[in-house]
């Protein structure tokens, strides 16, 4: 296993250990942590495509991997957001609904020989559900620390952006993926033979 697919597994494996630190309210600074973990993870999806592009290590098991681990780390995030009331649970469906409806075309494709490579439209809304998500877990983290909500709340820059900036992005991302998915759908309606 090269490089960049170890990357890929090393973030799957952080899911889970996202998922301990945010859900566990007796953990100390479990917010904080969970928002350094999800974050770091998001470097190795970065890191994993340009180390696979660089050193000529693209490879299936990447192609089919790396957008799952995707999936996993955001689907998860924000579907615990929801529970904090930080994100609408209609975001929550649309992104999980593309989600899985663009897993099961690829493993159509899979089936078939065949391995459907992400287009830039699916970077981009990747590129806005991290920066949301990001956003959220911050804001997340300034409603549990009385100090950071204090400096936050006092200085009206930042107030307006946790207040309205963080909504805007993810109405954005929950816009990227619906797009990504209707393109994604359109670009490979070659995959679905109806007839089989």
């Amino acid at each position: 296993m090269n490089l960049a697919n170890k990357l890929t597994v090393i973030r799957i494996i952080l899911v889970p250990v996202f998922v301990v630190f945010i859900s566990c309210a007796n953990i100390p600074y479990g917010t904080f942590i969970a928002t350094l973990i999800f974050i770091l993870a998001s470097i190795t999806d970065k890191l994993d495509g340009y180390i696979a592009r660089s050193r000529n290590q693209v490879t299936n098991f990447g192609k089919f991997m790396d957008p799952l681990a995707d999936k996993l780390l955001v689907v998860s995030a924000l579907i615990l957001l929801a529970q904090y009331n930080l994100v609408p649970a209609w975001v929550v469906i649309i992104i999980t609904a593309r989600e899985f409806a663009v897993s099961g075309l690829r493993t159509l494709a899979a089936s078939d020989g065949l391995v459907l490579a992400a287009s830039w439209w699916v970077k981009i809304k990747t590129v806005f559900q991290i920066i949301a998500v990001i956003s959220l877990l911050f804001k997340l983290n300034i409603s549990t620390y009385a100090p950071l909500k204090n400096y936050v709340y006092s200085n009206s820059a930042l107030n307006g952006f946790f207040t309205y900036g963080t909504t805007i992005l993810v109405y954005v991302a929950a816009l990227a993926t619906l797009v990504s998915g209707i393109e994604y759908f359109v670009k490979n309606k070659h995959v679905i033979n109806t007839n089989e």
